[in-house]
């Protein structure tokens, strides 16, 4: 077996020696080439090919280190997006874990001498969050992406939607037991002295709320009740009816009864329901639109199911023509109105949930009116229904 074959015991001794990182200061940028010690990399400096990339370099020497730079830069952030996310991380774990790549660019061939400078540099850029503590600097990548600014503006809505509700809910019960209280000390008793002004005046105590306050008033309320007993004696017994004059106010006092906290706090939380929106509408077993032009025009305008539903946002659906499945986020696609008479899935609003049937549709209001098939308002008929707010069920 020949010195220079590859299953040699020299070859693969300079296979082993090759493998993982070498020396820093036996490495050539602009050749990308590793050397193993000094008399290699001696070697390759006189080389033909290295005075060649000298030359290149040369002629605008600031063109290439941008170059290394702009790719340090690029590969370093990846990096720590996709490691690390938006967490505070010390910058050397990150920079080992970035050169335990044998193919990286190295930082000599960039315009930052040290990692220090080059973290320094990217939080003057805004590229991250830098903070010098007695252990080192620490960086935190500040994520940029539209997406996710955009998932993020969402989540602070609707936190906030939630504490204004909470909020609303708090301070009508404050309400309500405020009234109660007023309402419980006006009706507390009041107590007087008693007191006589002529000494000879007998004192009399009435019981009842509607009786007389005088011994004259009592004395004719006991004439006149004797008197209508004597009558109810001799007259046989007749029912009263009531007149229409007395059932009318006996119904209006009724409307005008006051009603309790407790059902002021339920016709609250009723209307609380109905008044309910959610930023998210999609559902399984709907029949949905593709409206966005980035798949090509194979799907554009093309109607799907829905068949799973992914972070309230994202939705799995299967093309009807084709049979394809997409993944999609709910701005990519609309809801789809079916003619009168075919069933619908009620999406958002206080019937979220809800199948219904579509009675008609007012193309000038962009709402329909539908009859309720399902749930506890099954039989309800409920006009100006928004077209985004329905679709059709698969």
């Amino acid at each position: 077996m020949g010195k220079t074959d590859f299953l040699s015991p020299k070859a693969i001794a300079n296979r082993i020696k090759s493998k993982g990182l070498q020396k820093l200061r036996w490495y050539c940028q602009m050749c990308q080439k590793q050397c193993r010690d000094e008399n290699g990399f001696k070697c390759h400096c006189m080389s033909e090919s290295h005075q060649r990339q000298l030359l290149l370099a040369s002629e605008d020497p600031q063109q290439f280190m941008d170059y290394f730079s702009e790719e340090f830069r690029n590969d370093f952030l990846e990096l720590l997006r996709r490691r690390f996310g938006t967490k505070r991380v010390h910058n050397n774990i990150v920079y080992n874990e970035y050169i335990s790549h044998r193919e990286h660019i190295h930082m000599n061939a960039t315009q930052w001498e040290t990692l220090t400078d080059f973290t320094k540099w990217l939080g003057r850029e805004g590229f991250c969050k830098v903070d010098e503590t007695p252990k080192g600097w620490y960086i935190q990548y500040i994520d940029r992406d539209p997406e996710t600014i955009r998932r993020q503006q969402e989540q602070e809505k609707k936190k906030k939607q939630d504490l204004d509700d909470e909020e609303k809910t708090a301070r009508f019960i404050e309400e309500q037991v405020r009234r109660g209280l007023e309402g419980k000390e006006q009706g507390e008793p009041v107590y007087t002295e008693l007191n006589r002004e002529n000494e000879e005046e007998k004192v009399v105590f009435n019981l009842c709320k509607g009786a007389s306050t005088s011994t004259a008033s009592h004395s004719k309320a006991s004439a006149l009740g004797s008197s209508a007993l004597k009558e109810a004696g001799a007259a046989p017994t007749v029912k009263r009816k009531e007149t229409p004059q007395n059932s009318e106010q006996s119904k209006e006092k009724k409307k005008k009864k006051k009603k309790t906290a407790l059902d002021e706090i339920m016709e609250f939380e009723e209307e609380k329901k109905k008044s309910s929106r959610t930023d998210h509408w999609l559902q399984p077993e709907i029949v949905v639109k593709i409206i966005t032009k980035k798949l090509g025009e194979k799907y554009h305008k093309k109607k799907a199911v829905v068949k799973e539903v992914i972070d309230k946002y994202t939705a799995v659906v299967k093309v009807i023509d084709s049979g394809d499945k997409l993944k999609l986020d709910q701005t990519h696609l609309e809801t789809v109105i079916p003619a009168p008479g075919k069933r619908v899935l009620v999406l958002n609003g206080g019937y979220r949930g809800n199948e219904a049937t579509l009675e008609s549709i007012h193309e000038k209001k962009f709402s329909a009116t539908i009859l309720i098939e399902t749930g506890p308002l099954k039989g309800r008929q409920v006009e100006g229904i928004p077209y985004e707010d329905i679709s059709k069920l698969a």
